[in-house]
C-alpha cells in the first residue's frame, strides 16, 4: 500500500507542479510527500523530477513513468469499484468540486449526513467558481451550475434552477428600478458580472414575450467569486444575476429586492459530470442519489 500511495503522490506532483501542493491534495505534510518521491525514486533507480529553487517539473522518464503510474492507479480504482458494486457498499474518498455557492449552501451541509449514513467513505470538497478539468486535477464528479460543455463526461441533471435579478434597496433609491430588460443596457446602472479566463456568462438572457433575449450588459467592475458580487449588491454597488437559492435569505430580509420578475433570467441546469468509468462505484452514485434527494434549492 505504500507504493500506491508513492504513486498517487508523484501523480498529483506532475499535475499540481510542486510537492507541497500534491502532498497537500493527498492530506500529507510536504516532508511525507517529498519522503514518498524519495523512497519511489530509490526504487525505479532513477530521478523522476529536475529541481531547481523556483521549479518542480518531470524528467524524461518522469513523463513517461507517469503515464503508466495513472493508468495504473486508474485500473485498480476500477478494480476496487467493481468489487464494491457487488455488495453495493460505499466505501472510499469521493472528490467533489462545485460552484462557491451550491457549494457552500447545497452540497456542503449534505456532507457530514452522508458520511454518517456511509461511515466508510470520505468526502474531499474543492470549491471553485472557475470551469476545472476532472481528469487532470484528480476528480470524481463536479457539480455544475448553466450548460456543460464537455461531453466526454457523463452528465446527470438534479433540477431546473431559478434564476433572480435583484439589488439592494439603496441602490434601487438611488439609480432608479428598471421597468424594462432595455434598462439594464442604461449607462446609470452598474451590472455585476462572474467573470473568469474562458467565462461563458459575458451576457445575461431574460424570458420575455418574444422569447429568450440576451443582454450585452456592463458594468464598472466584476469578480471571479459568485459570493464577492452578492456582497457587491447588498452593499449598493450593483444588479446581480444570481440563482434564487444563493439569494433567498436576502430578498426574505429585504438585503436584496427582485427586480423585472415578470422578465426574470433564463432557468440553468443544476446538475453534475463525472466520468463513464465511474458508473459503477457505488460511492459514486450513492453520493449523487443521496445529493438528489436532499438538495434544497430554497424554492
Amino acid at each position: 500500500m505504500a507504493y500506491l500511495e508513492s504513486l498517487r503522490v508523484f501523480t498529483r506532483v506532475v499535475e499540481l507542479g510542486s510537492i507541497t501542493s500534491g502532498g497537500r491534495d493527498l492530506r500529507l505534510t510536504p516532508a511525507v510527500a517529498s519522503k514518498r518521491i524519495k523512497e519511489l525514486e530509490k526504487h525505479l533507480g532513477v530521478r523522476l523530477f529536475n529541481r531547481t529553487t523556483r521549479s518542480l517539473t518531470p524528467t524524461e522518464v518522469g513523463k513517461v513513468f507517469y503515464d503508466y503510474a495513472c493508468k495504473a492507479l486508474e485500473s485498480i480504482e476500477d478494480a476496487e469499484a467493481a468489487v464494491a458494486s457487488f455488495s453495493d457498499t460505499p466505501r472510499g474518498v469521493i472528490r467533489v468540486t462545485a460552484p462557491l455557492g451550491a457549494g457552500r449552501r447545497i452540497i456542503a451541509p449534505l456532507v457530514p449526513r452522508f458520511v454518517d449514513q456511509f461511515p466508510a467513505t470520505e468526502v474531499h470538497m474543492r470549491l471553485s467558481d472557475r470551469k476545472v478539468d476532472l481528469m487532470s486535477d484528480g476528480l470524481d464528479l463536479a457539480f455544475f451550475i448553466g450548460t456543460p460543455q464537455d461531453s466526454n463526461l457523463k452528465l446527470r441533471k438534479i433540477a431546473d434552477c431559478r434564476r433572480v435579478l435583484c439589488a439592494s434597496p439603496d441602490y434601487l433609491e438611488k439609480h432608479g428600478t428598471p421597468q424594462t430588460p432595455d434598462d439594464l443596457l442604461n449607462e446609470d446602472h452598474n451590472c455585476l458580472l462572474l467573470r473568469y479566463p474562458r467565462s461563458p456568462e459575458y451576457f445575461w438572457v431574460l424570458e420575455t414575450a418574444d422569447g429568450p433575449r440576451k443582454l450585452q450588459v456592463a458594468g464598472k467592475y466584476d469578480a471571479d467569486d459568485g459570493d464577492v458580487l452578492t456582497d457587491w449588491a447588498r452593499a449598493g454597488h450593483g444588479i446581480v444575476n444570481k440563482p434564487r437559492f444563493d439569494v433567498a435569505d436576502y430578498l426574505k430580509r429585504g438585503e436584496l429586492v427582485e427586480i423585472l420578475a415578470e422578465t426574470a433570467p433564463t432557468p440553468t441546469m443544476f446538475g453534475c459530470l463525472y466520468p463513464h468509468r465511474r458508473l459503477q462505484d457505488p460511492k459514486i452514485r450513492h453520493f449523487v442519489d443521496f445529493v438528489i434527494k436532499h438538495a434544497d434549492l430554497g424554492e
